[in-house]
């Protein structure tokens, strides 16, 4: 979500979310959307490599440049989702419909591309995916990639309701990444 932070504060950023059962049953925000996002996300993270004997033929010199490469990615992916954080500030919400009042930005990683939380945390996911050198975990970064798809699709219709020169600002800027279909798509196919 493309918003400007009126003050930057970890109470304000966690406040105003509201989370609920009652949203949660009738899926009122697209609390479904981020409930799939985190069993994803906590599915990488607590998942092994599976399976352990997929990669087995690659030399060690491989094996370690997989898991550079991996730690890299998922050190610059918390890297980038700490600069999207911060960009945010007290506008964030872990649910596709956006806060009232929010206010669009186009600085810092918003410059880039339209969603870039969810860039870091497919940034993130594709590291582990190195690291762990699993064919399980590639299954659970397309997934999770279909996810965030589906939830950055459902945020945008709700900031083209709620800031009608949403399109104009953001429609020249990739929606996650701009080299991958299905990553990328018009403001338009999101209505």
């Amino acid at each position: 979500m493309g918003v400007r932070a009126r003050g930057i504060g970890i109470k304000a950023a966690l406040s105003g979310w509201n989370l609920s059962w009652a949203g949660l049953w009738r899926n009122q925000q697209g609390e479904w959307w981020l409930l799939g996002q985190g069993i994803l996300i906590l599915a990488v993270i607590i998942l092994p490599g599976w399976p352990q004997s997929a990669l087995a033929d690659l030399n060690l010199t491989w094996r370690n440049c997989l898991m550079i490469s991996g730690g890299s990615l998922l050190t610059g992916g918390v890297v980038w989702a700490v600069a999207s954080f911060l960009a945010l500030g007290d506008n964030l919400s872990p649910l596709p419909e956006p806060k009232p009042g929010i206010q669009l930005v186009q600085s810092g990683p918003y410059r880039l591309c339209r969603h870039p939380l969810y860039l870091a945390v497919l940034i993130c996911a594709a590291g582990v995916m190195l690291m762990r050198q699993s064919p399980l975990h590639l299954a659970l970064l397309i997934a999770l990639a279909m996810t965030l798809r589906g939830k950055a699709k459902r945020e945008e219709q709700g900031l083209v309701r709620h800031h009608p020169d949403y399109r104009t600002l953001f429609s020249g800027k990739p929606a996650i990444l701009a080299w991958i279909p299905g990553l990328n798509w018009s403001i338009e196919d999101a209505s």
